[in-house]
């Protein structure tokens, strides 16, 4: 039985431990994807910068996330949010950039288009950091229908937890706060979903809760065709992914960058 996606298990685990979840049965991404950042909040009640999510910087001043993460931040009344670049996140040292969140004023909890996209801007331009390139429109359709998508590899970064491991009160997913990586390969795809198999038994390795926002990669380019949205509820066999080359999608990201 299908478990609750990652939005509503993310939000659940921010309200309990406000710490995401990312990169199952991979390996620590060093400086692999420098584009990769950490969305994070500053706590109160901690003094500090914690991780909330995962992103790309898309522009010089533009960082892609997911809409969920950004809604759920606005819903707690927190403002105060930046992104580090550090593949390993640390709450006294790592340099933090501070943005503004604008979430797509069109997010919904529709599973036929959520519309769960959204960014952070900054004030001034990230230096010494290359974007990623977005997708063109209907690149995954024409791969689709060339089939070559089937053989196509997908490259997923994020931060946070790794694959769970057993303990004596249930499964613990290990928090390092570190930027990993792992590839995936095709399952399916919709006018809206690109989904993956993140299943260790074929070889693949994916994404958990709270990845929300981070990669999927063509392959080892930096071309960059979806974000995170959601998977199975033990992480190890299908990753669900918000497309970046539909109609839709377009509109939203046109508002802030140029697009291919």
């Amino acid at each position: 039985m299908r478990k609750p996606p990652f939005l509503i298990a993310f939000l659940l685990a921010a309200i309990v431990a406000s710490s995401a979840y990312a990169i199952t049965y991979g390996q620590p991404d060093g400086t692999g994807h420098p584009s990769t950042g950490a969305l994070v909040f500053f706590s109160p009640t901690r003094n500090e910068y914690r991780i909330e999510c995962t992103g790309t910087l898309i522009s010089p001043t533009v960082f892609l996330t997911a809409s969920h993460c950004t809604a759920f931040l606005e819903a707690s009344g927190i403002s105060d949010v930046g992104v580090t670049f550090d593949p390993q996140f640390d709450a006294a040292t790592s340099k933090v950039y501070t943005g503004t969140m604008h979430t797509n004023p069109l997010f919904n909890q529709r599973t036929s288009d959520p519309e769960d996209i959204a960014v952070v801007t900054f004030a001034h331009p990230i230096q010494g950091i290359a974007p990623v390139q977005l997708p063109t429109a209907g690149l995954l359709d024409r791969m689709s229908k060339d089939k070559s998508i089937k053989s196509a590899s997908f490259t997923s970064v994020g931060y946070g937890d790794q694959e769970p491991t057993n303990a004596p009160g249930g499964k613990v997913y290990p928090f390092t706060g570190e930027r990993r990586v792992a590839t995936g390969t095709f399952n399916a795809l919709n006018k809206v979903w690109l989904r993956l198999s993140e299943n260790p038994s074929h070889g693949d390795g994916g994404t958990c809760f709270g990845d929300s926002g981070g990669p999927q990669f063509l392959g080892s380019s930096n071309l960059q065709v979806s974000i995170t949205i959601s998977g199975d509820s033990v992480c190890r066999s299908t990753n669900l992914d918000y497309r970046l080359d539909t109609p839709q999608a377009r509109a939203f990201l046109g508002q802030f960058v140029t697009l291919p």
